[in-house]
């Protein structure tokens, strides 16, 4: 989460009117993350007080996708799972306009992401996830991964059009980039052993978009990287995301811990056993080079920080080491 467009009260309380969810008293930002503009929503409504999120989509979330990703997180709410539901306007839409961008108001849900989760953490989690697979299976809707191999490789090429305003550092990260792009190719165009399980997935399931309240989960949030995908790709990028420290080392009992917990659920098959270490080193370069591009071209007027690039490229490491021959 982050705030790119600023929004006033006043603002957010004419934009309100299209809902009947009460009167705005209070609109405070969000600032984690680095995608979309967020604020904090409270409103009373016949002498409750009642809490939201309100969302401003920027950058890498189309417009044209908004459907599916908050249609995802309907489906899913409507089947029990833990995620927030989009609140319908009086038109029966989730989608309305503020400050020059779609917005959309979404249920608040309680609880915090845990910076230092335990290995029972880690295992809630990944049984948590293998859920919203099972899930997630019968929604209708289809959406092309919006951060595949093919963005990868331009905003590779717009890093390197940026390197005379990066730093030697983001210089010497691009590069390894650009090694491991021509290395994995497309990493989804063949798997061994046949086609791999798929179906829509979540696609950015780290530890700040889990929420957890005392030893469970209490809601998954942010779907808007949520597109049709390898369910093992989805492991591969939580993995990838719980499994390592601060500075990027492998944490082998978290590894261990969040797949066993996902296989609980939903046991792997032997093909997606064999991409796994494969399809994370695809989630490594994904996150690397959106970060790198991200810090090379950050505007500091925005109120957000840029994320490290290289603790993932570190992971990258770890993943050729456990592929197989």
């Amino acid at each position: 989460m982050a705030v790119f467009t600023p929004v006033s009260l006043a603002q957010a309380r004419a934009f309100l009117l299209g809902y009947d969810i009460g009167q705005a008293v209070s609109l405070t930002a969000i600032a984690e993350g680095v995608e979309n503009t967020n604020y904090r929503l409270d409103t009373v409504k016949d002498g409750a007080a009642r809490r939201f999120v309100l969302t401003l989509f920027e950058g890498r979330t189309d417009a044209a996708s908004l459907p599916f990703c908050l249609g995802l997180t309907a489906h899913l709410a409507r089947r029990g799972f833990a995620c927030p539901m989009p609140v319908e306007d009086r038109a029966g839409q989730w989608l309305g306009r503020l400050n020059g961008r779609a917005a959309a108001v979404i249920e608040w849900k309680t609880g915090a992401w845990l910076r230092d989760p335990t290995e029972a953490d880690q295992a809630a989690a990944g049984a948590v996830l293998a859920r919203l697979h099972l899930q997630a299976a019968d929604f209708a809707l289809h959406r092309v991964n919006p951060v595949g191999p093919a963005v990868w490789r331009r905003l590779a090429d717009r890093c390197a059009e940026g390197l005379d305003r990066a730093s030697d550092q983001d210089k010497a990260l691009l590069k390894q980039v650009e090694v491991t792009l021509a290395r994995l190719g497309d990493p989804f165009a063949d798997h061994p052993g046949g086609d791999l399980p798929s179906g829509a997935i979540h696609a950015d399931y780290f530890p700040d978009n889990v929420l957890f309240e005392g030893d469970a989960v209490s809601a998954v949030i942010d779907f808007y990287f949520g597109c049709d995908g390898a369910f093992a790709y989805d492991l591969a990028i939580a993995l990838s995301a719980w499994g390592f420290d601060a500075e990027g080392r492998a944490m082998p009992k978290a590894l261990e811990a969040f797949q066993r917990g996902y296989e609980a659920v939903r046991p792997l098959t032997p093909a997606e056993r064999t991409a796994l270490p494969r399809l994370g080193e695809a989630a490594a370069l994904r996150f690397t080079v959106t970060r790198l591009h991200d810090r090379i071209f950050h505007d500091p007027a925005n109120l957000v920080t840029p994320k490290d690039p290289a603790v993932f490229l570190r992971r990258m490491d770890h993943w050729r080491a456990v592929e197989p021959a």
